[in-house]
């Protein structure tokens, strides 16, 4: 294949989504059960907290402050060859974040 530009963003994007699914079975099983532990710990914090306070937007602006704080340090460590820790972190922080999004979907908002 030619080295287009497309090209080489698909390859980036691939090699950056991939990075927990591949690999020995120490990385796969990590990178899977920290991206269902974050499903869950972003459920739990929607909905318990939630009916707890009864305060959505409060709710949803502390997720928010604290994925963006874990993608602002993430973003300052320039390793390549990712250590565990921080693909469970990236993982646990993707599976909140969807957890969330399909949380607004079933309420309709």
């Amino acid at each position: 294949m030619q080295n287009t530009r497309y090209r080489l963003f698909s390859s980036k994007l691939v090699s950056y989504f991939s990075t927990s699914l591949v690999g020995p079975w120490k990385k796969r099983s990590i990178g899977l059960i920290s991206l269902l532990l974050g499903y869950y710990i972003g459920s739990i914090v929607t909905t318990y907290y939630l009916q707890r306070l009864n305060q959505r937007p409060l709710v949803v602006l502390f997720m928010v402050v604290l994925i963006e704080i874990l993608v602002r340090i993430r973003a300052n460590v320039q390793k390549e060859p990712w250590p565990l820790f921080w693909i469970a972190i990236d993982n646990i922080r993707i599976g909140s974040v969807y957890s969330v999004a399909l949380e607004a979907f079933k309420l309709g908002s």
